[in-house]
């Protein structure tokens, strides 16, 4: 059954207004994930700094879009007389007129991709900081605990000697 009530083609109208607004989300966090990155490997503490206060600041824009396309598809839903579950952009192309099927069609094609980037991209910047976080936790291992073991070290000439009294950082207020 094709749909054609003034209600569905107001909320189509709704749903693309707000899958226009997801896609532009996920291109800036693209960006942002990128900026990341790039200040991570920089060691760029004031760029993190405003970045950490950028996403803050949109992180409630996120979570209304988010809200509103939930609340657009719990109507669509009800109009269509389906359940909430089975109310997906897929269906919506079925069930409407072919010109406003191909506008969900077309939004579709351009969030698939783009939400497998941002997976992708999440998981290279979550790799990243892990490793930072492993790097760190390993540097800081290695310079407190020199002072509670004797360590095997290697002099210029490549001889080997113990160390037991020689602090890389006096700890000791």
């Amino acid at each position: 059954m094709k749909a054609t009530a003034p209600a569905v083609d107001e909320k189509v109208d709704e749903l693309l207004a707000v899958l226009d607004t997801d896609i532009r989300y996920i291109r800036e966090n693209l960006s942002t994930l990128n900026e990341l990155r790039g200040s991570v490997l920089r060691r760029d503490d004031a760029a993190l700094g405003r970045l950490l206060d950028r996403i803050r600041a949109e992180s409630d824009g996120y979570r209304a879009n988010e809200m509103k396309r939930q609340s657009i598809r719990k109507q669509l839903a009800d109009i269509l007389d389906c359940q909430f579950e089975q109310m997906t952009l897929s269906k919506l192309e079925t069930v409407l007129p072919a010109e406003k099927g191909m506008q969900i069609t077309h939004r579709r094609t351009q969030l698939a991709p783009l939400v497998t980037e941002l997976k992708r991209e999440h998981s290279s910047t979550m790799l990243l900081l892990a490793e930072c976080a492993r790097f760190n936790s390993l540097l800081l291992t290695s310079i407190f605990d020199l002072a509670k073991t004797e360590m095997l070290v290697y002099n210029p000439k490549g001889a080997a000697s113990q160390q037991a009294d020689n602090l890389f950082v006096n700890y000791h207020f």
